[in-house]
C-alpha cells in the first residue's frame, strides 16, 4: 500500500525528523552521560521530546531550504 503523493511533504518531514533527532540526541546522551546502565532509556527519554520539537521545524523549514538550494545552485 503506498501512500497518496500529497502527504509527501509531511513524511518527508517526519522521517527526516525521526532520523536526525535520533542521531543527535544520542551523540548527545552519550557524550553528557556515557555509556551507563540504561543508557538505552535515557537515550529515547530525550530522543522523543526532540523529535516532537524537530518535525515541525523541518516541516515548515524545507520549503524555504529547498527555495534557498535553488537560489544557490544552478540548472545543467
Amino acid at each position: 500500500m503506498k501512500i497518496p503523493a500529497r502527504f509527501a511533504p509531511p513524511l518527508f518531514a517526519l522521517i527526516l525528523s525521526g532520523m536526525a533527532s535520533l542521531l543527535v540526541s544520542g551523540i548527545s546522551t552519550w557524550r553528557a552521560a556515557g555509556l551507563v546502565d540504561g543508557f538505552l532509556s535515557l537515550w529515547m527519554s530525550a530522543w522523543l521530546p526532540s523529535w516532537c520539537v524537530a518535525f515541525p521545524v523541518i516541516f515548515l523549514c524545507a520549503p524555504l531550504v529547498r527555495k534557498l538550494v535553488a537560489r544557490l545552485t544552478e540548472n545543467a
